[in-house]
């Protein structure tokens, strides 16, 4: 019997690269990026309660997002073995189970001084800084895809989509940024 050998694809491998749109220009343009395919790890907690993101950083397990009421994910650029997914499980025992979706999901940012406008174009989330400030996260449709969406910075988000979207919301992010020039980065 032949014998069968997998091999990992990064979800974003064939996505298009490059810059698009309008000439670059630093004060205006985007970058769009793949992130690592490191882990996002999804949290249901008990009703009412609320995992600890400092305990959850402190076993490795990265940035606490939120995603719904009494879910959130863990997400980070590494991957997680065996023994630090046991650590941050044992952090949230009696309080929230953990489940790994690392494989199902992809994580892109769009960072840039065009990109709340770009945003804007495919979701109706308010994203003004003073109403979505740094780190606040909200599940949304961004065209017609679903995205956890997440401000990681004055003018970055995280845009999380499950696997089989990627290259679609990819493709629609750089359709989006063409008017003010985007450089799309593909995974390392």
């Amino acid at each position: 019997m032949a014998e069968i050998v997998l091999s990992h694809r990064a979800a974003l491998s064939g996505a298009a690269t490059g810059r698009f749109g309008a000439a670059f220009d630093p004060a205006r343009s985007l970058t769009l990026s793949a992130l690592p395919e490191g882990h996002v790890l999804h949290v249901l907690a008990a009703p009412g309660a609320v995992p600890d993101a400092d305990a959850i950083a402190a076993a490795g397990g990265g940035a606490l997002r939120a995603y719904a009421p009494g879910q959130w994910f863990v997400v980070g650029d590494t991957k997680l073995d065996a023994a630090r997914k046991a650590a941050i499980a044992a952090t949230l025992a009696g309080v929230a189970d953990v489940v790994d979706t690392s494989h199902g999901r992809v994580r892109m940012a769009l960072s840039g001084g065009a990109v709340e406008r770009v945003l804007a174009k495919g979701t109706a989330v308010d994203l003004a800084l003073s109403v979505f400030p740094i780190g606040k996260s909200a599940t949304t449709l961004v065209g017609h895809i679903s995205v956890q969406l997440t401000r990681t910075g004055e003018d970055v988000f995280e845009l999380m989509v499950l696997r089989g979207f990627a290259e679609s919301l990819w493709d629609e992010l750089i359709g989006m940024a063409k008017e003010f020039g985007v450089q799309a980065v593909g995974p390392v």
